[in-house]
């Protein structure tokens, strides 16, 4: 297979601003996502203004119900950022794709639509600090029993990796004018989130758990309300980008963000068969070339059907590395970040929410 295209080289960005202000008016991103719910959720106790930056096509009624001002406007849509970023002084910037039919999409929101928010942020005279939240996919994986730091230069191996390296290299290009920092979480889960449901549905209902590999990497994962915590402490004080160097290899202002465990996918099943009350699992190990054929029949009919498949090629791609395995020393160690509660407990949690809502039996 041939290489995947390097995101475009920087541009030359305007002088820094150095003072920042206090979380008082807030711009969301992605709003209406399960983790910008939660941080929406999280900032009406902090912040004095709260705006959320929404799509017309967004489901917004709990956003309405949350006494948050809304502002309709398009990440493809340049024209639409300028009152989004207006009198704002913190843009969490979540808005992105995880999947989609065509590549062409994932560079267009998580690349482009980076690029468009930042100059958006740059063309204020005085610029919003930014949070942009990436992935641990930017990165990319790494060498089994190793662990990713932030200054090992990211290798991503799937699309999704690297159109959140293209958003990365789009904030990282006007850096000296915009006061930004880039956080990579781990897979993240919680309440709202269904990109985990099908595991805990056959886990809880037949006792089954389907591994494509039978070396399942090591994953970081993170709960979201531990996501919004680090999100929080990063806009109040995380170190920014360094406007003077803007190689994707520089750690200055990126964090990477998880939990302290790095469970494979198979001990992913055993801890989730915990969480809804399970005695044991059984784990049915896919040998290749049978997890690609799976992503690709997969991919195939949700393509026919006009949707996007959670399984697919492209993530097949990613869940057949070595390890996923990153380090959030930096931020415990700047921040004072750590999980409220361990990963046992929060996906313990989370099967009770989805029980709540009958998301799982």
């Amino acid at each position: 297979m041939d290489p995947l295209p390097i995101a475009r080289l920087p541009l030359a960005a305007p002088a820094h601003r150095t003072t920042e202000p206090a979380l008082h008016a807030v711009l969301v991103t992605g709003a209406s996502g399960f983790i910008g719910r939660r941080l929406v959720e999280r900032l009406r106790g902090v912040a004095r203004r709260i705006r959320c930056l929404v799509r017309a096509t967004s489901q917004i009624d709990h956003l309405r119900a949350s006494d948050v001002e809304i502002c309709v406007g398009d990440l493809g849509r340049p024209d639409t950022l300028a009152d989004a970023v207006r009198d704002v002084d913190t843009v969490f910037h979540l808005a992105g794709l995880t999947v989609a039919i065509r590549e062409e999409l994932l560079m267009q929101v998580n690349g482009d639509g980076a690029e468009n928010m930042v100059r958006a942020c740059a063309a204020r005279l005085s610029p919003p600090v930014l949070v942009s939240v990436s992935s641990i996919a930017a990165a990319g994986p790494v060498a089994l029993g190793r662990i990713r730091r932030e200054a090992d230069p990211p290798v991503p191996v799937s699309w999704y990796g690297h159109s959140k390296l293209a958003g990365e290299l789009a904030v990282r290009r006007w850096s000296a004018r915009v006061p930004a920092t880039i956080v990579r979480p781990g897979i993240v889960f919680g309440a709202w989130d269904r990109l985990l449901v099908p595991a805990f549905r056959s886990i809880a209902g037949l006792g089954i758990h389907p591994v494509p590999s039978f070396a399942p990497p090591p994953l970081s994962l993170l709960h979201v309300d531990d996501l919004v915590d680090a999100l929080l402490r990063v806009a109040r004080g995380g170190t920014r980008l360094d406007g003077r160097a803007i190689e994707t290899s520089t750690a200055t202002g990126c964090y990477f963000v998880c939990a302290a465990q790095h469970p494979t996918y198979a001990d992913l099943g055993r801890l989730i068969a915990d969480a809804v009350g399970r005695r044991s699992v059984f784990l049915f190990h896919l040998a290749e070339p049978l997890p690609w054929l799976v992503a690709a029949v997969t991919q195939t009919i949700a393509t026919w059907a006009g949707q996007t498949a959670i399984v697919n090629v492209d993530k097949m791609r990613e869940s057949l590395q070595s390890s996923w395995a990153v380090s959030s020393d930096a931020i415990r160690t700047e921040l004072g970040f750590a999980e409220a509660t361990s990963l046992p407990q929060r996906l313990r949690q989370t099967a009770d929410w989805y029980r709540e809502r009958g998301w799982i039996g």
